[in-house]
């Protein structure tokens, strides 16, 4: 999801690789040593830059929350008030993520319970507040759809979108133009389904 050009920081590049790891392996299943082989440095000096893979874990996972509900934040800002866009907006930017951060989404399937408490529920309140701000843009554009049912609808969005990691390898895919093209289709189509 990052728009930034410039070459990402070392932080951000052990990050990349800590998440690729822990989701092909599992958070136990990858080592330091491992995780700063990857990235050109020792295992030792991963320590430099995070206390251990529980900081990097919790880095990573309430990281994408944050990221997701600022991203979600713009584009209501950016939208001037057409509804339909900005549902259309809020879905290419969770393709975005899906298509572009997909170990980010096994590891928080597989690894979200290994957090601690607090920062376990700082990501819920994120996804939470994530949430809402789609239920809000959906019940805009389909104001027959009570509350409830918009709800379901935008976490049965997610769960779609959410599958990408389920789709093959990335060069198995159609394209990502094809692939982000159909997951829009589809996302409209279940909201348009739910609103009926």
């Amino acid at each position: 999801m990052a728009t930034r050009t410039d070459a990402p920081t070392r932080r951000e590049q052990i990050l990349k690789e800590a998440a690729r790891l822990f989701a092909e392996r599992g958070f136990h299943g990858v080592g330091v040593d491992e995780i700063g082989a990857a990235v050109g440095i020792s295992g030792p000096g991963l320590y430099r830059h995070f206390p251990g893979k529980d900081a990097m874990l919790a880095e990573l996972l309430v990281g994408i929350s944050g990221q997701l509900l600022t991203g979600g934040k713009r584009r209501v800002a950016e939208a001037g008030g057409d509804p339909e866009a900005l549902l259309d907006s809020l879905i290419e930017g969770h393709i975005d993520f899906a298509l572009d951060d997909r170990p980010l989404i096994t590891l928080h399937d597989r690894e979200l319970d290994r957090l601690r408490d607090s920062d376990r529920k700082l990501v819920r309140q994120l996804q939470r507040q994530y949430v809402e701000l789609w239920v809000e843009v959906v019940r805009e554009v389909y104001p027959e759809l009570p509350e409830p049912a918009a709800r379901s609808a935008v976490h049965s969005v997610f769960g779609l979108l959410n599958s990408t990691p389920h789709l093959g390898r990335p060069g198995g895919l159609p394209g990502r133009a094809v692939t982000a093209g159909l997951l829009h289709r589809m996302a409209r189509g279940a909201f348009g389904a739910a609103g009926e």
